[in-house]
């Protein structure tokens, strides 16, 4: 019955820590996507969707390259919290079998 409870409960005390962790994997990301962009336009700023001076492809490449390192670094930290989480604890902290989205 305590194994039952403490798995209702888990997913609400690692609401805090996953909240932590997607801030600071979101600070990892915006620093890998800057260091991205200086690699592969050797700009210091990304082009902003509403940037008159930037044609479509620019604006769309890195709108792509952002989005695919956000989504990776974003599921590496989840990754990371929820094992980190069960081998804690030996319970997983999602309480469904579906994804975030």
């Amino acid at each position: 019955m305590a194994n039952k409870n403490k798995k209702r409960k888990l997913p609400l005390a690692y609401q805090p820590v996953g909240f932590v962790l997607s801030w600071a994997g979101g600070a990892l990301a915006g620093m890998a996507f800057r260091k991205a962009w200086m690699a592969i336009r050797h700009e210091e700023d990304a082009p902003d969707a509403l940037d008159p001076d930037r044609g479509w492809g620019e604006i769309l490449l890195a709108a792509a390259v952002q989005g695919a390192i956000f989504a990776v670094v974003r599921s590496a930290v989840d990754r990371t919290g929820a094992k980190a989480i069960e081998r804690s604890t030996g319970v997983w902290p999602a309480t469904d079998k579906g994804g975030r989205d």
